[in-house]
């Protein structure tokens, strides 16, 4: 270790270390560890510190914090240096956690059963039916299973003693599995030899658990168990975690749109209809899953939902009304209660906590307030913990009074000096620095009891000196290494051996939203690179400033604005007046975000479309939309700014299209990418040609070399004829030449092509627009254009690619009604047996 680096090590004797024992000695389980950074030096800790950095952002991980600077997708925060706990402190951790979620999983049942605990008083009516966390509708619903708890997660502090105390209960749809899961990705790779030499034990056996656990709990009627994860959408906090989590498990990633109920049963909108979904984890809260019979103005969730719940009809992860445990003010109850249900006391007991809605703990919180922590009893109280010790004067009265008027609403918990651990700093100062930390453990449900993952998401403080640790806040994530008793034996998610079961539920199951997402990413995509190519073609042209090039100005500029990449306002383009105001219009069409039709504003749209789908691209594919989100960047401001920006945004255009068809599965939803990019091509070149068609005969002849830029075909005409361009081999090579991809005869054909496919596969007929149009190119004589005036022949091909434009968005529409929209059509309605 570089010299000094332990020794200036700020260690507490007012608080657990969680790596020291005292001043420079290392815990025992973290002796291997520090003296593996002793090798190291400065600069090799900065390079791995650089790679799990480099690495969080390669990989796209983000935590959306909301009003925050840095933007709402932000890169996910994690130190380097792990957290270790040894194999006989896990021992005994799992265990508690294990006997905590089957506690809880017992009240459930009991709450939205008998309610004995309340009738035996055991637990106040005030506390159960007094918050909005009771959901009335769900008594009386038994899960499939009996299960009410399929995954829990439970924070977790540490106080000066050394003893761990619960804090928090997660039990509707508990986060953080998936960056636990990615922090192990990152961390074991930046020290894979340490990882190794400390027998760090596997995450993969807890994944493994759950997986094999929902299938079994699902109710299945003979049928290959469907499970799909219920995401909020993009916009949530954690949304890169239910994509990340949809991946690994093999779970298609749904909206609430995406489902749908009927006779009690949901379904998924897959391209190829309907079909049963018998397992649901969701990442929503109670009130917004079903806005039938909860809240009602949800447009998250799914309307008949806990009908089919009633019905036992599917399986919800975790059960519907589950928040009811995520009170604080439960604590105080919970030791009786385990001895009443599961006759045994807790293994590990909560922060001391005292609900103010008993008149003696009320008595107790106001004359103990400075060692106390004051929270909201009810998580849908929107109220930050204060710490008593922290408020003086007008402030500490005011709470006081608060607490006096509606004691129900509060609870105070004994104030736990959390444990410390240490941080790598970065760049300049590049050394050990101690944060608060805390873990949170997961537990999940099997048919067997439940398993715990034997590592954690440890949660750490943004910076020294703060007691909340919250990822809202700016806090960071560490790595936590588990160890075990000895070597640890390869394992994987991966079967050993598929069965038939697997071979019927393999890739057919994309949600009709994914499928119109990749639509129109493909739309965006290549109307992106069309109006990044018209616009690099006019400001190139500008700053010649010639003559001749005036003359062509204008047939760009009605061709910019025939794709809906410039806005209207007619400019002459002649008129050094007028100069200023061109390069304005063409400056803001390349980055004005609230100009419709700009190349900013088709990047983000291009940048929503694929962050709803972003379970099913990959990491690649995500290099290339960060760099496409930051091509603009900020905005250009002259004209060599604005050319400069957009050879950035071809280039990463083209990577895409390359991604698409060299980095993709051919599956159902790649060819609606596809669609959608040739949809968007034939729509763009008809309407480019068409100009160039309409044009007089003197005009004509200038804009056809910026027709052959902006269609991609200049390097092509050259190569083959090498001469200046001429009407008779342009026309040919932009519209009929089927060889060549940029042509409006190729992308006829593979719409035909894939459309035909998609007909077949998906059980639609084949829309007719398009075989009639290929008939009408192929029959058109390019003899025409051999006479010296072909005023005519421009005019016949004029008017039949403005069918071909009309065509395209046809086929846009009956793409979106025959795929996207599902009515009640119970002929669609299937299921895999």
């Amino acid at each position: 270790m570089p010299s000094g680096l332990i020794d200036a090590y700020p260690h507490s004797v007012d608080r657990y270390d969680e790596m020291l024992v005292a001043k420079g000695a290392p815990r025992p389980h973290w002796s291997a560890f520090a003296r593996r950074l002793e090798v190291l030096s400065e600069k090799a800790l900065e390079q791995r510190a650089a790679f799990v950095a480099d690495a969080i952002e390669s990989d796209g991980v983000t935590y959306n914090v909301y009003a925050d600077p840095k933007g709402n997708s932000r890169p996910w925060e994690i130190d380097m240096l792990p957290l270790i706990i040894s194999a006989d402190e896990w021992r005994d951790l799992s265990a508690a956690v294990a006997q905590r979620a089957r506690l809880l999983d017992a009240v459930l049942a009991d709450l939205y059963g008998p309610q004995n605990l309340v009738s035996e008083g055991l637990l106040p009516p005030a506390l159960v039916f007094g918050q909005r966390g009771f959901k009335w509708p769900c008594q009386g619903a038994v899960p499939p299973s009996g299960r009410f708890l399929h995954l829990y997660a439970v924070d977790l502090a540490r106080s000066p003693d050394g003893n761990w105390w619960v804090i928090a209960d997660r039990t509707q749809g508990p986060s953080g599995t998936g960056y636990a899961l990615q922090n192990r990705i990152v961390v074991s790779h930046a020290f894979p030899d340490a990882f190794r030499n400390l027998h760090v034990q596997k995450l993969v056996g807890f994944f493994r658990g759950f997986q094999e656990g929902m299938a079994r709990m699902a109710p299945t009627d003979g049928e290959a168990p469907l499970c799909v994860l219920l995401t909020p959408g993009p916009y949530n906090e954690t949304y890169f975690e239910h994509a990340f989590l949809a991946r690994y498990l093999g779970y298609p990633l749904v909206e609430g749109q995406d489902l749908t109920v009927r006779n009690d049963t949901v379904y998924l909108k897959t391209l190829r209809g309907l079909r049963r979904v018998h397992a649901v984890v969701r990442r929503l809260d109670d009130d917004f899953c079903d806005p039938l019979e909860l809240r009602a103005d949800s447009a998250l969730g799914v309307a008949g939902l806990l009908g089919a719940v009633r019905a036992s009809r599917v399986l919800m992860a975790n059960a519907l009304g589950s928040g009811v445990l995520e009170s604080a003010a439960l604590f105080g109850f919970l030791p009786g209660i385990s001895e009443r249900l599961l006759g045994e006391p807790m293994a590990m007991p909560s922060v001391a906590s005292w609900w103010c809605g008993e008149p003696p703990a009320l008595e107790h919180v106001l004359e103990n307030l400075d060692d106390l922590v004051i929270k909201p009893a009810f998580p849908s109280m929107r109220m930050e913990a204060v710490f008593g010790h922290q408020l003086k004067g007008e402030e500490r009265k005011q709470l006081i009074a608060s607490i006096k008027a509606q004691p129900h609403a509060y609870v105070a918990q004994e104030w736990v000096r959390l444990s410390q651990a240490p941080v790598w700093t970065r760049h300049a100062e590049r050394r050990l620095t101690s944060r608060s930390v805390g873990l949170r453990l997961f537990a999940a449900a099997t048919p067997d009891g439940y398993i715990v993952m034997p590592g954690a998401l440890t949660r750490v403080a943004p910076s020294a000196g703060i007691e909340v640790i919250s990822m809202q806040r700016g806090g960071l994530s560490k790595d936590t290494w588990v160890q075990a008793e000895g070597p640890i034996q390869r394992s994987t998610l991966i079967k050993e051996k598929l069965g038939v079961i697997d071979l019927l539920c393999t890739g057919t199951d994309i949600p009709s939203r994914v499928g119109e997402n990749l639509f129109w990413m493909g739309r965006h995509s290549e109307r992106c690179e069309a109006s990044a190519r018209i616009l690099r073609a006019a400001l190139t042209r500008i700053a010649g400033g010639t003559d001749e090039i005036d003359q062509e100005l204008s047939g760009l500029l009605l061709a910019a604005s025939r794709i809906g990449a410039l806005s209207d306002d007619e400019v002459d383009a002649s008129d050094d007046a007028e100069e200023h105001r061109l390069e304005n219009r063409l400056l803001s069409a390349v980055s004005d975000l609230g100009q419709p039709g700009s190349v900013a504003s088709n990047l983000r749209a291009l940048a929503i479309n694929a962050n709803h789908v972003r379970e099913r691209l990959s990491s690649d594919n995500w290099h290339v939309l960060n760099r496409l989100e930051t091509a603009l960047k900020p905005s250009p401001v002259t004209l060599d700014q604005a050319l400069g920006a957009l050879d950035q945004v071809m280039l990463n255009c083209i990577s895409l299209a390359g991604f698409a068809m060299d980095d993709m599965t051919r599956d159902e939803g790649w060819r609606f990418l596809i669609l959608g990019r040739r949809i968007e091509r034939l729509a763009g070149l008809s309407a480019l040609v068409s100009v160039v068609l309409q044009a007089s005969e003197p005009d004509r002849e200038r804009m056809l070399e910026w027709l052959l830029e902006a269609a991609n075909s200049i390097v092509t005409y050259r190569a083959r004829y090498r001469r200046t361009p001429e009407l008779l081999p342009v026309m040919h090579l932009v519209v009929f030449d089927t060889a060549n991809p940029h042509s409006i005869g190729f992308q006829v054909q593979s719409l035909k092509r894939y459309l035909a496919r998609s007909a077949q596969d998906l059980g639609h007929p084949m829309p007719p627009q398009i075989a009639g149009l290929e008939r009408r190119l192929g029959r058109f004589d390019l003899t025409a254009f051999e006479v010296e005036h072909c005023d005519l022949a421009c005019a016949r091909l004029a008017s039949l690619l403005s069918d071909a434009e009309e065509t395209a968005y046809v086929l846009s529409d009956d793409v979106h009604h025959r795929f996207f929209i599902h009515t009640v059509q119970q002929s669609r309605l299937r299921s895999v047996a």
